[in-house]
């Protein structure tokens, strides 16, 4: 059966699965106890890396979560660099255990890819928003005369941040454009003044491209 890996994990899959199956056959042939501890490794690494597909659902109006994982936060804040609106915020956890892939949350055209430095703070946290490494992407959205903030947010283990798209780059909902590697934190903003309805709630599971975090009324 094959496993579906993700492109963006390409370099630690090579490094971390390459070595683990050394170990494997090394362990094996010289010390056959050690062999399930590189057999987890390898599991653990195919694991994180998996990309699975996503069916992203087709009604008009719809935003879907960037990412696999647990709302964290629901808010409404002030959005005062990007968007400049008070803004409907949506925050999501993943943890080691969940797939990185994340997608576009909605169609349309990329305005501008922003990457700000910063700590590895706890990204469940509500603080990891401001202080953590970040990349900010703005998507003009396609339905609407409305934009969007989504925002990859690195975690304590995290200290990678993969976003394939750039500015005026057209994405379709559901799109893969990137990851955070290792546990992390994906946010989604919309403005108020846009209709926007938030559908999901503290605590709920989500998977990307698929759970609809919102619709515009």
């Amino acid at each position: 059966m094959r496993i579906p890996l993700t492109s963006y994990g390409a370099r630690e899959l090579v490094l971390f699965g390459g070595a683990s199956l050394a170990g494997i056959v090394a362990s094996a042939v010289f010390a056959w106890y050690l062999t399930p501890l590189f057999a987890v490794v390898l599991a653990l690494v195919l694991n994180f890396f998996r990309d699975p597909s996503r069916m992203p659902p087709e009604e008009p109006g719809l935003v879907v979560s960037p990412a696999d994982g647990r709302v964290v936060e629901v808010a409404e804040v002030d959005e005062p660099q990007y968007l400049r609106a008070m803004s409907h915020k949506v925050a999501i956890f993943m943890s080691p255990l969940n797939v990185h892939v994340n997608r576009a949350p909605c169609g349309g055209q990329v305005e501008a890819v922003v990457h700000s430095p910063g700590g590895y703070r706890n990204a469940a946290r509500p603080e990891a928003s401001s202080r953590n490494e970040s990349v900010t992407m703005t998507i003009r959205v396609a339905e609407r005369d409305t934009r969007l903030l989504v925002r990859q947010v690195a975690g304590a283990i995290a200290r990678r941040i993969v976003c394939a798209a750039a500015a005026a780059d057209r994405l379709e909902r559901g799109q893969r454009y990137g990851m955070i590697k290792f546990g992390s934190r994906a946010e989604v903003y919309v403005p108020v003044a846009s209709g926007f309805q938030v559908a999901v709630q503290l605590g709920q599971r989500v998977r990307a491209g698929e759970t609809v975090l919102g619709r515009f009324r």
